[in-house]
């Protein structure tokens, strides 16, 4: 019951921190284009059941997949796109961490 609402608060907190750390000057926008981010997980619409809080999302869904995580990666580098990319790779990260967390219990 924890370990669903800690997963959805990080994708929530992570990126205000980040944007509050590395874009203090315009901490609002970067955090809201960070959190459009959230869309990545119109993926899970595709599954059935939509959510299953013992599956781990990386590599599942194809916007968690590899190649979709490697775009990423390349939208995080390039300065007009960097902070949607930073978003999604926020996004992967938690989603990644939740996989291990799930591993170990």
């Amino acid at each position: 019951m924890f370990r669903p609402i800690l997963h959805l608060g990080l994708h929530f907190m992570v990126p205000g921190m980040v944007s509050r750390l590395l874009f203090s000057d315009r901490w609002k926008t970067a955090w809201m284009v960070m959190m459009s981010a959230m869309i990545i997980d119109l993926d899970h619409l595709l599954t059935n059941p939509i959510y299953d809080p013992n599956r781990c999302g990386i590599n599942f869904h194809p916007l968690h997949s590899l190649p979709a995580i490697a775009v990423y990666a390349l939208l995080a580098a390039v300065p007009k796109t960097r902070l949607l990319g930073f978003g999604l790779a926020i996004h992967i990260i938690v989603d990644g961490l939740d996989c291990l967390w799930m591993n170990i219990i």
